[in-house]
Formats: C-alpha cells, structure tokens, sequence
C-alpha cells in the first residue's frame, strides 16, 4: 500500500529556512515521480517542485526557484524540500504526491498539475510570519 507522509513545517520568521521532508513506503523510490504541492488558504493547490526518481530531472515553480531545492534520500526513502529566503506569501498547507512511470516528456509538461498524481499525503502546515 502505497503511502507518504510529510513532516517539518512549523512556524518561521520571514527570511528563514524549513525543510520538509516526503516519507515514502509501499513502494521503491525508483520509477517514481515525487510532488510538492501547496495550498493557501482560499487559494488553489499549486505545483511547487517535482523530483523524477529515474532520472533525477527536477523543476521548480518560477516563484520558488533559487530558494527551493528538491533531493531524494534512498536509504531514508525520503524525498526532502529545502526551502530557504522564506516569505509570508510561502504560507500554506505543503502536500507531497506521488505517480508512477511518467515520461520526461509528459513530466516536463505537466508536472504541477495535480491529476498527474495517484497518491497524496496528508500534509503540513508552513506558516511563515514574524
């Protein structure tokens, strides 16, 4: 059974780090294409990062780039998110997700779309806010 539990949000002054990590059983990390999604409130989820398990291609969200960085860990069989430079408009609920056997192609396209993805976690707060 496939699962993924995410954890590391908190609450962090503007200009601060957090880093969340994407906990993933049930599966092996290879063939798999991990998400970062986030949803603020009265807003959409939106895409944040994706990671592809097979290659390691990786993308970003224009708002995010150069302050995120996405890496998988294998022995942890976790996939982390390092957010750094935060800002109070990072606030959200951050929700990991996962699919299976997705083209470069296909991904490269269509990574921050949520249908792309089979499987979800439950999620974690960021509150970034002094």
């Amino acid at each position: 059974q496939v699962q993924l539990v995410e954890s590391g949000g908190g609450l962090v002054q503007p200009g601060g780090s957090l880093t969340l990590s994407c906990a993933a059983s049930g599966f092996t990390l290879d063939y798999w294409t991990i998400g970062w999604f986030r949803q603020a409130p009265g807003k959409e989820r939106e895409g944040v990062s994706c990671i592809s398990l097979s290659d390691g291609s990786t993308y970003y969200a224009d708002s995010v780039k150069g302050r995120f960085t996405i890496s998988r860990n294998d022995a942890m069989k976790t996939v982390t998110l390092q957010m750094n430079s935060l800002k109070p408009e990072d606030t959200a609920v951050y929700f990991c997700a996962t699919v299976m056997h997705v083209s470069t192609a296909m991904l490269r396209s269509s990574w921050p779309h949520q249908g792309l993805y089979d499987y979800w976690g439950q999620g974690t707060q960021v509150t970034v806010s002094s």
